[in-house]
């Protein structure tokens, strides 16, 4: 177990005041739509999932592709957005692409 640091009357100390905490889930969520928005300038439908990795979060987004009329049959796509801790982006992908309203994204299913 390692040692934490106190100062005389008890306080915790942080190893590293400089660093700032990672991001919160709406913060990572935020950087992640603002990076592949950057990126591809595609509207962001809405964020479909997010998963803690060790070194930050991979944000599953789904994007407007192709807008069509009517809309029912707009190209819609899945993109995982993989960011660090501090909202920087580390990768990204699209993972799926589909009609809207279809009940098979992409030939794959959601996670």
């Amino acid at each position: 177990m390692a040692r934490r640091s106190t100062t005389e009357d008890g306080a915790d100390v942080d190893p590293d005041p400089g660093r700032q905490p990672p991001l919160t889930v709406m913060e990572s969520a935020t950087a992640a739509i603002e990076h592949l928005m950057e990126l591809t300038s595609k509207s962001v439908e809405g964020v479909t999932s997010m998963e803690p990795l060790e070194d930050g979060r991979l944000v599953e987004i789904e994007v407007l592709e192709d807008r069509r009329i009517p809309s029912s049959t707009d190209m819609l796509a899945l993109y995982e957005v993989e960011i660090d801790v501090d909202g920087n982006l580390l990768a990204y992908r699209r993972i799926a692409r589909y009609a809207r309203g279809s009940t098979e994204i992409g030939g794959r299913g959601r996670r």
